[in-house]
């Protein structure tokens, strides 16, 4: 199963909760597109079908998660020592940055 970005996933439980508290000020029930939107999102997200499931999966992803002890999150590629990083895969080409300049190895 693919996993969501932590990030992503954060905002989109903290948009959640958010939004509930807001309908708990109005004393409306939780009837809103927004909500309902979320509400798939975290569902689709966390491989549920229910959004009290999706939510407590949602809290062990993130706690489980590099972000989850306040750390940084990197991007995910490993660290150098790889094999034509760097490269377009297959071309030996360099990768270019948006500036024309050969990115790092």
């Amino acid at each position: 199963m693919l996993t969501p970005h932590p990030a992503t996933l954060r905002k989109l439980v903290d948009e959640y909760h958010a939004l509930l508290a807001e309908e708990a000020e109005r004393g409306g029930p939780r009837t809103g597109r927004r909500s309902e939107d979320l509400a798939y999102t975290l569902c689709v997200s966390t491989g549920t079908r229910d959004i009290r499931a999706a939510l407590a999966t949602a809290h062990r992803m993130l706690a489980a998660g590099p972000l989850a002890a306040g750390g940084a999150l990197g991007d995910g590629l490993p660290a150098g020592g790889r094999r034509g990083a760097g490269r377009i895969r297959g071309t030996g080409r360099p990768l270019v940055a948006e500036g024309g300049e050969p990115v790092a190895s």
